[in-house]
């Protein structure tokens, strides 16, 4: 699939878009558009990936992304509930009228700092999500007001992540946003089998060492820890839906017992079993 140009606007009546949980999660989403995104995600566990930025959060997370910066839907191949908030608004918002108004200058110089990507962290990500979820009960008048004072509150916070991804500017950067997008078309459909990183790496047309470099430097994980964590997402669905460990383990791709019950635990950090009792009681 290819790197996707979403086009966006604003809603009747407003300058921005809102968007409540779009329910994304079964689609592989790879997309970059004009627009700012402040988009709040509450989910057990997914990825986020931005730009050459990957990472994994568990709860909830809280992203500001710059224009043109190609990224996925915070959603993506979470199973269980997920909850998000996403607002677009044009990249010259501040630009125009409204970077001339003293008050806004703390948010102007938020936007700035935008362009190459914000994650949001601690109190700051989850006091910021129960306000933008209390958007959608409100008129356009204080929707756009509550907006403003949300992004100064984000202006202000020490409880942030600058992500340092760069917004679409060259062939170079969009082959390797390819690449990365059917290194994760792979895992989906090969997850299942034995972990084969030359199968990979020629996947991708890579030696074996080249994609190991490209690999944990874009993810900061080895390959085999990539897809296993994979592995264990999938994993807890069957478990929450009553398959027993031993079927987990052997569904999900694991040769054997005790290394699905020592990886599950890394990633998880509990045993399947406790897990599964956890969620079923």
């Amino acid at each position: 699939m290819k790197l996707n140009l979403e086009q966006i606007h604003p809603d009747n009546d407003s300058s921005f878009r809102f968007l409540l949980t779009p329910k994304l999660n079964e689609v592989f989403y790879w997309h970059f558009h004009p627009e700012i995104e402040l988009v709040y995600v509450e989910a057990e566990k997914g990825i986020r990936h931005i730009g050459d930025h990957i990472s994994t959060y568990e709860g909830c997370d809280l992203a500001l992304i710059g224009s043109y910066i190609p990224h996925l839907n915070f959603d993506y191949g979470v199973k269980a509930t997920v909850e998000t908030v996403v607002i677009q608004f044009p990249e010259t918002y501040f630009e125009a009228g409204l970077a001339r108004i003293p008050e806004l200058q703390k948010v102007v110089d938020l936007m700035e700092r935008a362009k190459t990507g914000i994650a949001f962290t601690g109190e700051t990500k989850r006091i910021a999500g129960i306000r933008l979820k209390k958007l959608q009960y409100m008129d356009r008048f204080h929707q756009f007001m509550e907006l403003m004072s949300i992004f100064q509150f984000l202006a202000v916070s020490d409880e942030f992540e600058d992500l340092e991804v760069r917004p679409i500017s060259s062939q170079t950067i969009l082959k390797q946003q390819e690449r990365m997008h059917r290194i994760h078309q792979f895992v989906e459909m090969n997850f299942q089998k034995p972990i084969d990183t030359q199968q990979i790496a020629e996947e991708v047309n890579l030696t074996l060492p080249a994609f190991c470099r490209y690999f944990k430097k874009a993810t900061k994980l080895t390959y085999t820890d990539f897809v296993n964590q994979y592995r264990v997402q999938y994993a807890k669905k069957l478990l929450i839906q009553d398959k027993n460990v031993t079927e987990t383990c052997f569904e999900c791709g694991f040769e054997s017992l005790s290394y699905f019950n020592r990886i599950f635990k890394k990633f998880a950090g509990v045993s399947p079993s406790e897990f599964k009792r956890r969620r079923l009681h």
